[in-house]
């Protein structure tokens, strides 16, 4: 799906959260690799994903009205087998439920979990004054404690991109800690130009939030996407 079509649909149903379905099209045609999560609406179509998928699997929960879907039990991880798979239904389903009563469930979805590397996160923002603003950090809960980020006004240049990159506290986490796997710091730097192009051809995007990327050595794969649309009319 296209940019236009995706936004086309979400002005029509009257939201401005996109689903991780959703975003992750869109990050097809930002050149932005990532996990590719497929809508389920029964435990045993979870399962069949999940076999074709290959295990382990993650499972989340699709609501246009839950932002952060960990916050409310809809996220599970590590489903090595069938059996996990069926649980994992019943937990997020059970969980959402309590946490978040109101709101509306399309269902769940299936992804091969990706391997683990070195987590950062991508996002855009946009200041009032300054317009849309790329930021770089560390990523998963990471970034919640340390705060250690750096940000670029878009659009970003080459050398904008290596300091984002190089200027944060974590940096040698990147470089390879104490025999740990390094990251692909280029790849990095690419993702932050190829994002920074992205939202500067599309104003009507107002907020992207990649966390965690995974970074290899080889590479990097965006695990958990979330984009929000400028509300109508803006």
């Amino acid at each position: 799906m296209s940019v236009a079509t995706i936004v086309e649909q979400a002005r029509k149903e009257q939201r401005t959260l996109l689903s991780e379905i959703e975003a992750k099209e869109l990050l097809k045609e930002a050149q932005i690799t990532s996990t590719a999560p497929v809508l389920v609406k029964s435990p045993d179509e979870a399962v069949k994903l999940a076999r074709q998928a290959g295990f382990p699997v993650v499972m989340k929960i699709d609501s246009p009205d839950i932002t952060h879907k960990s916050d409310v039990g809809g996220v599970k991880l590590n489903l090595h087998d069938e059996a996990a798979v069926r649980g994992a239904w019943g937990a997020i389903m059970d969980a959402v439920k309590k946490a978040a009563p109101q709101a509306r469930i399309n269902g769940l979805t299936v992804q091969k979990q990706a391997r683990p590397g070195v987590e950062v996160i991508i996002g855009m923002t946009k200041d009032p004054q300054f317009g849309p603003v790329l930021m770089f950090g560390l990523g998963g809960v990471l970034v919640e404690i340390l705060k250690d980020v750096a940000f670029r006004i878009v659009p970003l240049t080459q050398r904008d991109a290596a300091q984002m990159v190089r200027e944060i506290k974590g940096f040698p986490l990147l470089q390879g800690y104490r025999g740990s796997e390094p990251a692909d710091v280029a790849c990095l730097e690419g993702l932050l130009l190829r994002l920074s192009d992205f939202v500067d051809k599309h104003p009507e995007i107002r907020e992207i939030d990649l966390n965690p990327i995974f970074a290899y050595k080889d590479g990097a794969v965006a695990v958990d996407a979330r984009v929000i649309l400028e509300p109508p009319g803006s």
